[in-house]
């Protein structure tokens, strides 16, 4: 099957790409615009390494095919950070030692983006909701909640 050219927008930078109609955005995103941060693990969207915000909602980008994400706003772990100053998510992220081996940091990063958006003073029962998909071997969670709990309280101020 040929190529298809399609425009994506990604963290606010259109980009017009040729791709094979069956490939999917985490691998438009890493492999084609060298968008390295969002991570490819299970392939199947069990894990939540590859999640990025698609028009205001969490997606894991393996499940998305890139065909489907044209016209769209997509922002990747890259586009949270302004220049060298970290989101305040990143931020409390850090402070509070919710990375380890850091492979499934910037999913859970941006899923706790979605939920701070949508809601920006989550009970600790709707931030289990909101983080759910996205698995962690190595923290047992308690420091990404109290991550994303600080960085509620903060008001993205952290």
């Amino acid at each position: 099957m040929k190529e298809v050219e399609i425009e994506l927008k990604v963290n606010g930078v259109n980009y017009k790409v040729k791709i094979k109609p069956w490939r999917t955005l985490i691998e438009v995103l890493r492999d084609t615009l060298g968008l390295i941060g969002t991570k490819k693990s299970c392939n199947e969207g069990e894990c939540g390494a590859c999640t990025v915000i698609m028009d205001g909602r969490s997606v894991t980008s393996c499940l998305v095919l890139a065909l489907d994400a044209q016209g769209k706003d997509i922002l990747t772990i890259e586009g949270l950070a302004d220049g060298e100053k970290l989101n305040p998510i990143q931020e409390a992220f850090l402070k509070h030692g919710a990375i380890q081996c850091g492979f499934c940091t910037p999913g859970m990063v941006m899923s706790t983006k979605a939920l701070l958006d949508e809601n920006p003073n989550p009970t600790l029962e709707e931030i289990r909701r909101g983080i759910s998909g996205n698995l962690c071997r190595c923290t047992g969670y308690q420091h990404i909640i109290d991550a994303i709990q600080a960085a509620a309280r903060s008001g993205g101020k952290e």
